[in-house]
């Protein structure tokens, strides 16, 4: 089955350019496409995934791909869906995460054979732009009136656009155009939210080069209060098992809305379609089946089948009932030079120090709102303290956090 096909069967196309030419396009040869991922974090997380898994099918179908880092457009900051400027890195600090992201990116993407996959760093390029070059050769294709008329730029208009983003689009598209013209890349995938972007580059290189390109998006994922998904309570669903742990990542999976079963199943697993659909129909209690099955196939596809495994088995040990003996958990250290002198602890205090909680504050109002527990034994004072020697054992505290996070607290 072509790429197209796939993506369609599967419920992860949302917008496609020249349909009928990009179909006979890619009967005719191998094409490259590529997708870009800006290191402005430490990390990806769930949301980049979508764009990753779009060049997974695309190198599936017999097709190559270009994973391109950012480290040029990272120093410029894309605006879209932000309220406010991105907070600027150095570019030191840029190109730390670009090689990260290229390591965390290898697990989808055979990268083994130059005709199946490569890595480039648009900063390889762009950086060595003359700004003025730049503008009587390129500006000419760029409408002002057009570029203020696409969602990243309106959202932005009455809360203030830098002339720093507002050149974002233009850098973003001729990344196409230079692609397609030493790599002869045709097409650029993407996230729905990035398309005005896109077609910019498309448009670029259809006018410059008088070549065929094209330009293809995924739906974004939202909850159904209409947020993206990849958002907890914590902050971000990271990839990084150092910032997400494989059971955190099994756990928001595990919990995502019922509506939102099937469709992430058809995105983040391999399973049939007819099985999708099958543990997609299930209602009631038994949809709980089918969430453990995305959770299962979720994780093997980001950390692997060892690490889902074990993941799977810490929460069924959970959510047993506790009978048998206490369940594992994913361990939070505390330093013993941390800890102040005695016998005993503040339990507010151990549980910042071991990052369960960012906050004194915010670990004092789980308290009082009786959703924090000890070795199932609820924690009713915000003065409560806790034997150092517990800590010390092999099994260490069992920490409960409202009804779904848990860790195990020892001493390092």
């Amino acid at each position: 089955m072509g790429f197209l096909e796939t993506m369609q069967e599967r419920g992860m196309l949302a917008q496609v350019t020249h349909e009928d030419e990009l179909r006979a396009h890619l009967t005719g040869a191998a094409r490259t496409a590529y997708a870009g991922f800006d290191p402005t974090a430490d990390s990806l997380h769930v949301g980049h995934l979508l764009p990753v898994l779009g060049l997974r099918r695309w190198q599936q179908a017999g097709h190559r791909v270009i994973v391109l880092l950012g480290g040029g457009t990272a120093l410029v900051g894309d605006p879209t869906g932000k309220t406010d400027m991105r907070q600027m890195a150095d570019a030191e600090t840029i190109n730390a995460r670009a090689e990260h992201f290229k390591k965390q990116l290898a697990p989808f993407i055979d990268f083994t054979d130059p005709k199946k996959g490569i890595v480039l760093n648009n900063a390889d390029w762009l950086l060595k732009l003359q700004y003025l070059p730049l503008l009587r050769e390129f500006g000419v294709h760029f409408s002002v009136n057009r570029m203020l008329t696409a969602d990243s730029v309106k959202l932005r208009l009455e809360k203030g656009l830098s002339f720093l983003e507002f050149n974002y689009m233009i850098l973003q598209s001729y990344d196409f155009y230079h692609l397609n013209k030493h790599e002869d890349c045709s097409v650029q995938l993407g996230g729905d939210d990035q398309w005005s972007n896109m077609l910019g580059g498309m448009e670029l290189v259809r006018r410059k080069e008088q070549k065929q390109a094209f330009c293809v998006t995924l739906p974004l994922l939202v909850t159904s209060e209409g947020k993206k998904m990849g958002k907890t309570e914590k902050g971000a669903v990271w990839i990084d098992p150092n910032l997400t742990p494989p059971f955190d990542f099994f756990q928001y999976f595990r919990n995502i809305d019922d509506s939102m079963v099937e469709q992430c199943l058809f995105y983040f697993s391999d399973l049939p379609v007819a099985e999708v659909k099958r543990l997609g129909a299930l209602r009631d209690r038994e949809i709980n089946d089918a969430k453990i099955v995305l959770a299962f196939e979720a994780t093997k596809l980001v950390h692997g089948e060892e690490e889902a495994n074990k993941a799977k088995s810490m929460a069924a040990g959970l959510f047993a009932g506790g009978a048998g003996g206490k369940p594992e958990a994913p361990e939070a250290l505390v330093a013993a030079k941390d800890l102040p002198a005695g016998d005993a602890v503040s339990v507010v205090d151990v549980l910042v120090l071991a990052g369960i909680f960012a906050s004194k504050s915010e670990a004092r109002r789980l308290i009082e709102g009786g959703g924090l527990s000890l070795d199932n034994e609820k924690i009713t004072s915000t003065t409560a303290t806790l034997d150092v020697a517990r800590l010390k054992t092999e099994d260490g505290v069992l920490v409960r956090k409202g009804k779904k996070s848990y860790h195990t607290l020892k001493l390092a």
